[in-house]
């Protein structure tokens, strides 16, 4: 299994071992996360050399002037008034909270009861600034828009699912492995429609709750490790 790692996004946050660069890392490359393996990897590494290869300590003690470095900082849809934004909220977050597993709790403190409130929460308190420009919310899917998540989805995964298997990192302790939602896209749905593991049509959330429902049929502590058979079998198959 750890041989998936270095032609995936995950080898992102993978090369930090402080629990907020991992974090930050492994944010910006599951939101970069649609297009070609090989672009969402270089363009995340493009991001954090610009940041010093120190993501936390650039986002919690950077200038106004070391913004400047980012103008020209483009991952196709991505452009640098949406990368300035998130900084800040980076920045304005860390400096209240130690992780950013604060940000999908509306309940600080206790355990996350349920995973469509907690991804609806988000994607509140991400653009809850009153600077947040419109075209950056299309960035951050929410299930209040009946979007399937995936690429939030997958975040989840890696920091929620242990790190035994030597891919995910086990850091987030408010979410158990059996809540999390298959991340899912058009490869995915493809493959689980074709093995009967889904009915629903379209790539919503509500056919990720579907496959997830399914899954948790198989392995009702884990559903979610199922996802890397279906990404890759997506994958051959495109």
């Amino acid at each position: 299994m750890p041989g998936f790692i270095a032609n995936d996004p995950i080898s992102v946050p993978h090369a930090y071992k402080i629990k907020e660069d991992v974090e930050i890392a492994g944010f910006f490359a599951a939101i970069f996360s649609w297009g070609k393996r090989q672009i969402i990897i270089a363009k995340s590494l493009e991001l954090m050399a610009l940041m010093d290869h120190a993501p936390h300590d650039f986002v919690v003690h950077h200038r106004e002037k070391d913004l400047r470095r980012f103008m020209n900082f483009r991952h196709r849809t991505f452009q640098p008034d949406d990368l300035l934004y998130f900084i800040r909220f980076l920045q304005q977050h860390y400096t209240r909270f130690s992780s950013l597993e604060d940000a999908f709790n509306p309940t600080p403190g206790e355990k996350i009861k349920d995973i469509e409130a907690a991804l609806s929460h988000f994607h509140r308190t991400f653009f809850s600034l009153d600077y947040a420009p419109k075209r950056s919310r299309k960035h951050v899917a929410t299930p209040e828009r009946h979007s399937a998540c995936k690429r939030l989805n997958m975040y989840l995964r890696w920091m929620v699912r242990p790190a035994t298997k030597g891919v995910d990192f086990g850091l987030w302790k408010s979410i158990a492995p059996h809540q999390l939602i298959c991340p899912l896209d058009v490869h995915v749905g493809r493959v689980a429609r074709s093995l009967g593991l889904l009915t629903r049509k379209a790539n919503d959330w509500n056919a990720a709750l579907e496959l997830t429902t399914t899954l948790h049929s198989f392995d009702p502590d884990d559903p979610v490790k199922y996802d890397y058979a279906l990404f890759n079998m997506g994958l051959e198959e495109s």
